[in-house]
């Protein structure tokens, strides 16, 4: 999973080096998945435009994303334009970010090349301006042979229309192979996602201390930690990331079973029989 011929662990900051030294690397998430969030809060307390706020939060991406490699984390993705902003924000706005986006793979596809980072996308990319889609295209096709971090963005992403796509293309399948609706089960539906060639997040981060999971991956973290912190996203760096990992691995993992403290206390079975008389 980790092969620590790609860690570069010389190339963290002092800062992160000393966070980086009280984790178990063996039990690093092999997914983490980040709602970046606070963008336009960040520019108003700071009397600036909103896209100023958009532009630094390219920084971060990035400087996330080199830190995420350095340490070989397989899986990263970020929630970066959703199906709402498109409806929701104004043109002008949602006009900047797709510019935001071209300038951020242009200059940003050699240090990837560097990082031996692979960009991948997920969400209804095809009603993004062409141009967007051909620079897009353009990254990933440049980056394919990477085999360290794979850098995912969700772009014009949401989740519940992940789903109506997935169950489209499943009902399609069944028509045409014949296949009876009783032996459909989750795996169906799972290779039927965008995520279908990733595994589901461990880790989910959410920046700007809002509790929401604004329909990022609702299917696919139904098992993740969630960790949310009340610095905005253009604030947010490597070093955050490796902190939110620490709190990660001080955590129980169950999925639904009963953790290793739960059995050893041994339950008296006449005191239940009476309760549950």
């Amino acid at each position: 999973m980790h092969s620590s011929g790609t860690l570069r662990i010389h190339e963290l900051t002092a800062e992160e080096r000393a966070v980086y030294a009280t984790l178990k690397p063996e039990r690093l998430p092999e997914h983490v998945a980040i709602i970046m969030d606070g963008n336009g809060r960040w520019a108003g307390r700071r009397s600036l435009k909103r896209f100023l706020g958009h532009q630094q939060g390219a920084k971060s991406v990035q400087l996330v994303t080199e830190t995420a490699s350095r340490i070989g984390l397989p899986w990263l993705t970020l929630y970066a334009f959703s199906l709402e902003n498109k409806l929701r924000r104004p043109r002008a706005e949602v006009n900047f970010l797709m510019r935001l986006l071209k300038s951020y793979l242009e200059t940003n596809v050699q240090r990837m090349m560097d990082n031996n980072v692979r960009m991948r996308y997920i969400g209804r990319t095809f009603e993004l301006p062409p141009e967007v889609q051909d620079k897009m295209r353009w990254a990933e096709e440049t980056t394919a042979g990477n085999t360290g971090t794979t850098l995912t963005l969700a772009l014009n992403y949401g989740a519940r229309s992940e789903m109506v796509d997935a169950f489209r293309a499943l009902a399609a399948e069944m028509q045409r192979k014949h296949l009876n609706p009783d032996h459909i089960d989750e795996e169906d539906i799972r290779r039927h996602l965008y995520t279908a060639h990733m595994p589901d997040p461990d880790l989910l981060i959410r920046t700007s201390g809002e509790m929401r999971i604004s329909n990022f991956l609702l299917w696919q973290i139904a098992y993740a930690e969630i960790f949310v912190t009340e610095r905005l996203w253009p604030d947010f760096r490597g070093v955050h990331l490796l902190e939110a990992i620490a709190n990660f691995q001080c955590r129980e993992r169950r999925y639904g079973g009963l953790g290793e403290s739960c059995g050893a206390v041994e339950e008296d079975p006449e005191r239940i029989k009476i309760a549950a008389g």
